[in-house]
């Protein structure tokens, strides 16, 4: 376990320290019956995504994101952590990811505010990099917009990731959104019929849906949303809340469905807008 002072020179003279503490981590325990997860998300910065509430480059300041991190990690209930190669290297350098479950983001080129957002190819982690690193599982994020000539190529991507994960019993776990631009930007749209079609469409996606999760919005109507699959749902955070009340009231609600088996929360639990990330994460834990 180094400092993350230290991560650098490590980075620079010691390359193979990396893999050395990823073969060495400890990893998570067993989802156990009837269990509810509680992930950790940073994987917005390699989008270009650095914004948390009102500041525009709050995940700028990497000692300060990973510091922030690892204070959710050692939250009791926090069972584990989604995030590009980078955040995770540097995590597993400083023993943050001691027993929990990692999951890999796979797709970052979409990159916020870009011409080609929509073009959201893999570029960062693939399905043998993933078991190379000895993770738990991949992330996908599949926006679908019905006009842009290059979600057909995401799609495929996505369902190739989803066999082959399959084929090494590691969780995909599918992120998806019905997504429009507005404006010169890209708007999700978080009406219930589109999040129910978006789940249908990522559903189907592969050759099985055995190691498939979903990772939704909550939004209106969650019991007809949660109706419309039988896959394993985990409830996306979002954005830091105007209301921190009245989202985990929400939260709680959707937690209590049939087939939500947590939560997956990055901004909204690494930068509140009281500033306490402990807090933040045991107030979302305590939902489960």
């Amino acid at each position: 376990m180094i400092n993350i002072s230290d991560i650098a020179q490590i980075r620079a003279y010691e390359p193979e320290s990396i893999a050395q503490a990823l073969r060495a981590r400890t990893p998570g325990p067993a989802l156990a019956a009837g269990e509810k997860m509680m992930i950790i998300a940073a994987d917005h910065p390699a989008r270009g995504a650095l914004g948390a509430g009102a500041d525009s480059f709050a995940m700028s300041n990497r000692k300060e994101l990973l510091e922030r991190c690892a204070e959710a990690l050692k939250q009791p209930g926090v069972t584990g952590f989604l995030g590009t190669a980078d955040v995770i290297e540097d995590l597993a350098l400083i023993g943050a990811l001691e027993g929990k479950h990692v999951y890999g983001s796979m797709n970052r080129a979409g990159v916020a505010g870009a011409a080609w957002e929509m073009d959201d190819r893999f570029n960062c982690y693939t399905p043998q990099g993933i078991c190379e690193a000895h993770l738990d599982g991949g992330k996908s994020l599949l926006r679908i917009n019905y006009t842009d000539p290059a979600i057909p190529s995401v799609l495929r991507n996505t369902a190739l990731a989803v066999n082959e994960l399959a084929d090494h019993h590691k969780m995909m776990m599918i992120e998806p959104f019905v997504s429009n631009w507005h404006e010169g930007r890209i708007v999700n749209d978080l009406s219930t019929e589109a999040v129910i079609a978006s789940m249908a469409i990522a559903s189907g996606l592969g050759t099985t849906s055995a190691y498939t999760w979903l990772k939704i919005p909550c939004v209106p109507d969650m019991e007809r949303v949660m109706s419309s699959t039988t896959l394993p749902t985990l409830i996306l955070g979002g954005a830091v809340p105007q209301d921190p009340q009245a989202a985990l009231s929400e939260w709680a609600k959707a937690l209590e469905l049939p087939g939500v088996y947590g939560i997956v929360a990055g901004r909204s639990m690494l930068f509140p807008a009281d500033d306490d990330v402990a807090q933040a994460v045991r107030d979302a834990v305590s939902l489960l």
